[in-house]
Formats: structure tokens, C-alpha cells, sequence
């Protein structure tokens, strides 16, 4: 068997159930197989698994067992050359695993492959490629020297910012919301550290890797919707997380940096000044006019009843048509793709080529009663039932 792709899941029933699709349309062509784990999830996700996707392997555990230990069950019932660990609340295009693992054969002491990772909004996600989170990293990082000098290699490590979005290349750290690697080379390692703190496991198994002398590659040629990016809204309780997460990797693999600490406890202070004067976030004001992408017209008026607005029916099939429709001159504009007539990787295209244009999206999965999509990175989604 070729790939094992791991899905670990925790109450997103919805983005699962689009996901596995996705999923599913992307080993077509590939000797493959899917194993969700699911963390005691209280939502409907495993009822969903076993009337949706009867064939799909699917663990129940009992408790939820956190990111590292669900992750390693999944791998242990994996009997891929290679596994993926893929987030829930991901969609990958139906060639998104063909080019990955060409790629993956095409090279010598290969470690860890990532790929380019997009928001729900069509922008690409900067955590897709990272560097080793020294002290001195870290601290570019949390006090933004790398958005300031971004083409000065002291301060832009932490991004892998010597590679652009669209390059593909050598990288140090790879996020585990997309991870493509032997399954022998996990298991070497030991997988993810079931000890490791929030933000630090990705990290941890990525250095893991190097230290056996492979290389991680960042892939652009594929790109991958993660809804739930990493959040922008940097409070202290995002800095305490993130301090214990670098604590934990520098007591593993360095020397514990009283640098590093001195800072952090200066950067929660700070921070959480100025949380003391921040308004609450501004909400997101919702679409004034919606375009459904499909080819089933009588779709329109069901989720124009739905939204309580107008949905503009326009043929997927006459891009030029489309693409003229879509200029969206400051109107707010939501897209609705209809997955039954519209690709996985066409709806990844229309995402990043109508990105930063007052556009937002949403998907309907093939054969599904819903439309789900997210208007923020440092939001979980939206869910909009269509009866």
C-alpha cells in the first residue's frame, strides 16, 4: 500500500465529513487507505463516519487522548510506504497526494513533506514552512521582526522566508495540520512526543527527523485549505501556551534559555496591557450578495430561501463568463461551489485567484445537506444547514 492518510478528529463532524471526501477523491487513483481517530468527539462525527463512510477505518477512543497520542494510534493501524497526518478541518485537491508522492520518490534521506497550506479566504499561510524556533527565532517571531525585515536573514527564520510561497525547497519545521512521511521513518522517531505542550509537537517531530540526518521540503505545486489557521490574536494566554511549548523543545533538544524566558514574561506583561484597552473583535458583516458556481440551477432557489437572499446561479463552465461576474468592485460577494459539479482543486483555485477582493467562499460537499466555509483565519468556520 502506497498512503495512509491519519485524520485525528475532535467534535468538527461537519469539516470531517468534507474532508474525508476530499480525501477519498484524492486516492482515486492511489493504492491508499483512510484511518480517522476520533477523541471521544460528543458531536455526531462518529455516527457520521459509519453511515457516511462505512468503508473507512475509524477508532473510537474513549477519552480524548490530545494531538501526539491520537496521531500515533492512527499511524500504529497504518499499513502505508507513507502516512499523512492531515487536520480535520482541511481540503485537498483531487491530485494534491499524486504529486506529493512522485515527489517523495524522487528523493534521497527524505524526511518530512509539507505543502502549501491556504486560509478560507484564499491566503496562503506562513506556518506552512518554518525554521528551528531558537531563542533568538522565537523572539523575531513574537515581536513581528520578521513582518519588518522580512528579507534579512537574522530576523526571518522563523518563516522559512528565504523560500517564497510559490518555491519549493529545503525547510526546517513542518506544521502537523499536513505532514506526508515514510511510515518506517514515524515510527523511528517515535512519533509525536505524547509529553509535548500545545504548538510544540509539529516542531519536536520535524527536528526529530533532521536529527536523523533527512530533509524536510516545503512543496508549493499543491495547495491544501487548513480553515483553522494559526490565529493572528497574540494574548497572554497565546504567549504562556507558546512559552511552554519552547520551553519544552529547548529542555529537550538544548539548554534551557534564560533569554528566552526573560522575554516571554516580559512579552505576556505587554501583552496583556494592552489587552486591558483592546474593544472586542470586530465581527465579520455578512455577505450582500451571493453567486452560486454549479451547474444545477434550481439550487439557487433553495439557498436563496435558506440565506434570505438572492443566490445568482452562474455556469461554472463558462469561466470567462465567471470570472467577469466575480469583479466584485468593494461589494461584499459570497462564492457557494457546488462540489457535485465543482472540483476540490478547481474550488482551491477559485479561493486563491478571487483572494484580497471583498470575496468570501463557502463549499457544498458532493451529496451533502450543507454549506461550510470560514471568513477568518483566526475563526473556526461557519456550518449553514441546507434542509
Amino acid at each position: 500500500m502506497q498512503l495512509s492518510v491519519i485524520i485525528l478528529n475532535y467534535n468538527v463532524c461537519y469539516f470531517l465529513e468534507q474532508c474525508v471526501l476530499s480525501v477519498q477523491e484524492a486516492l482515486f487513483a492511489i493504492e491508499g487507505e483512510i484511518i480517522v481517530v476520533d477523541n471521544n468527539s460528543d458531536d455526531d462525527s462518529c455516527l457520521m463516519m459509519k453511515s457516511r463512510f462505512p468503508d473507512v477505518q475509524l477508532i473510537e477512543n474513549k477519552e480524548n487522548s490530545g494531538f501526539p497520542r491520537g496521531n500515533n494510534i492512527g499511524v500504529a493501524a497504518a499499513k502505508g510506504k507513507y502516512i499523512c497526518i492531515l487536520n480535520p478541518d482541511t481540503v485537498v485537491a483531487e491530485d494534491t497526494f499524486v504529486k506529493i508522492l512522485a515527489f517523495a520518490e524522487g528523493k534521497k534521506d527524505l524526511g518530512i513533506i509539507g505543502c502549501k497550506l491556504i486560509d478560507g479566504t484564499g491566503n496562503f499561510l506562513p506556518e506552512s514552512k518554518r525554521g528551528i524556533p531558537t531563542p533568538w527565532v522565537a523572539f523575531t517571531k513574537i515581536f513581528g521582526l520578521y513582518k519588518i525585515f522580512p528579507n534579512q536573514k537574522l530576523f526571518n527564520q522563523y518563516y522559512a522566508q528565504h523560500l517564497s510561497e510559490n518555491e519549493t525547497g529545503k525547510v526546517a519545521i513542518l506544521v502537523g495540520a499536513f505532514m506526508v512521511m515514510e511510515r518506517e521513518l514515524y515510527l523511528q522517531t517515535g512519533g509525536f512526543d505524547e509529553d509535548c505542550f500545545m504548538y510544540a509537537d509539529d516542531i519536536d517531530l520535524s527536528y526529530s527527523v533532521l536529527l536523523r540526518q533527512r530533509n524536510n521540503f516545503y512543496f508549493h505545486e499543491t495547495s491544501v485549505i487548513h480553515y483553522k489557521g494559526e490565529s493572528t490574536v497574540k494574548d497572554e494566554r497565546y504567549m504562556k501556551r507558546f512559552q511552554e511549548a519552547m520551553e519544552f523543545f529547548y529542555q529537550k533538544h538544548f539548554r534551557k534559555s534564560l533569554f528566552f524566558s526573560v522575554f516571554i514574561k516580559v512579552g505576556i506583561f505587554l501583552f496583556s496591557f494592552v489587552k486591558m484597552f483592546q474593544g472586542k473583535p470586530k465581527l465579520n458583516p455578512l455577505p450582500e450578495s451571493y453567486v452560486l458556481l454549479s451547474s444545477n440551477e434550481i439550487l439557487a432557489g433553495r439557498l436563496s430561501s435558506v440565506l434570505k437572499n438572492k443566490v445568482t446561479f452562474l455556469d461554472f463552465k463558462k469561466e470567462k463568463m465567471v470570472n467577469s461576474c466575480l469583479v466584485s468592485g468593494g461589494k461584499r460577494i459570497e462564492i457557494i461551489l457546488d462540489n457535485q459539479y465543482v472540483s476540490f482543486k478547481k474550488c482551491i483555485e477559485v479561493f486563491e485567484t478571487f483572494k484580497n477582493k471583498s470575496i468570501t467562499f463557502k463549499i457544498l460537499p458532493k451529496k451533502s445537506n450543507f454549506i461550510i466555509g470560514s471568513n477568518s483565519k483566526n475563526e473556526r468556520g461557519e456550518m449553514i444547514k441546507i434542509e
